[in-house]
């Protein structure tokens, strides 16, 4: 009996002894985490400066509160697609899925080699050849002379019948519209877009119609290469004047003789298929020629309207597989083709905004000029 005795007050020593230890060792551990254990050094991600164009929650200093990344909670990040698949998804939705290469036959490869040597003079064809609007150099001369009033400038416009009905469309795009009331003038235009507004405004009304093509082959392509070419053209702008500081009417400008070039392509290749009528015209043929001459045709379109050599070199080696580019222009012409082929994609729900955003290449443009910039090309839909 008395060794049982023994055990039990034994047993309830140690129990005694184990609570008062580990009370103690509770409050001492809380007092260190809080006065003196270093908080974990962060990683080089959550050191890193975020891109210009993502934001990031403010951190109150004074919380207790922990924070998780993304990843720890298991939340999905957007999907970031690359320039080669942008382009890829852009050509898709134009053209159609290509079909796959086993199934190209020799006489494709034969059309190919046709429309490559037809190219080398189609810009110079008036058949194909989209001539230099005659109304585009005065204009761009008047809204750069400060002695041109908007009134001289909205009556030069007004000499064009076909050019106003066209201008006043556009105008009252979702992209340009900036009242509730329509735009029913070109006085009232001038008024409400300023000088530049305007001339970005009569430049894309000039241009246009050149891309009012027919066909039973690819319906689509005329309508997807304007809304990229369109895009394109005003995504450039903002990215040369913010971020490349050089000529942001030469970047608007080449981006519109790019997204006529394509067309230039485009004709050419299906006349040269029409050569073989028992071949059904190949969305992966299309594709390839319209990446690999659309730059050197824009070339010589350029040429023919007699923009300076410095502005065209901006064209040169435009393509889907490039990204880097040695000039101002040439940067901005990439960037413009890129973030205009994301809008068209977004706008097309062929991919989310999330997505969409995710896909902008990093630059140094104010985050909320970016964000400006990428409201106006993805306008909401009109009630």
């Amino acid at each position: 009996m008395s060794q049982l005795l023994l055990v039990i007050v034994v047993v309830a020593a140690i129990a005694l002894v184990a609570t008062i230890l580990s009370a103690v060792w509770r409050k001492v551990s809380h007092q260190g985490n809080a006065n003196n254990v270093p908080r974990p050094a962060k990683s080089e991600a959550q050191n890193a400066t975020p891109a210009p164009h993502e934001s990031r929650a403010p951190v109150d200093a004074t919380s207790s509160t922990m924070s998780f990344s993304a990843a720890e909670l298991n939340i999905p990040l957007p999907q970031k697609l690359s320039p080669a698949e942008v382009f890829a998804k852009l050509s898709d939705l134009a053209l159609g899925k290509a079909r796959p290469a086993s199934s190209v036959t020799a006489g494709h490869q034969e059309v190919a080699d046709a429309t490559a040597v037809a190219l080398q003079d189609a810009a110079t064809q008036q058949r194909y050849a989209p001539r230099r609007p005659n109304m585009l150099p005065r204009v761009l001369s008047a809204s750069n002379d400060d002695s041109f009033s908007s009134r001289d400038l909205a009556a030069l416009i007004a000499r064009d019948p076909s050019l106003v009905g066209n201008l006043l469309k556009i105008a009252n795009s979702s992209y340009y519209r900036v009242t509730p009331e329509p735009v029913e003038s070109v006085d009232r235009a001038v008024v409400l877009l300023g000088t530049d507004g305007i001339r970005s405004l009569v430049t894309a009304a000039l241009i246009q119609p050149i891309f009012r093509i027919g066909g039973a082959d690819f319906p689509r392509f005329p309508e997807i290469a304007w809304e990229h070419t369109f895009r394109a053209a005003n995504a450039s702008v903002p990215y040369n004047f913010l971020v490349e500081k050089s000529d942001p009417a030469a970047a608007e400008l080449l981006s519109l003789v790019l997204g006529l070039a394509a067309i230039v392509v485009f004709r050419v290749t299906l006349d040269q298929y029409a050569k073989y009528p028992r071949l059904r015209p190949d969305a992966g043929i299309v594709s390839s020629l319209l990446d690999a001459h659309s730059a050197s045709v824009a070339r010589r379109i350029a040429s023919s309207w007699e923009l300076s050599e410095a502005t065209i070199a901006g064209l040169d080696g435009q393509s889907a597989s490039v990204s880097q580019y040695p000039t101002p222009l040439g940067r901005s012409l990439y960037f413009g083709r890129l973030v205009g082929a994301l809008a068209v994609l977004r706008i097309n729900h062929v991919i989310d905004d999330e997505t969409a955003q995710a896909s902008i290449p990093v630059t140094n443009m104010p985050e909320a000029q970016l964000e400006r910039m990428w409201a106006r090309l993805n306008p909401k839909p009109e009630r």
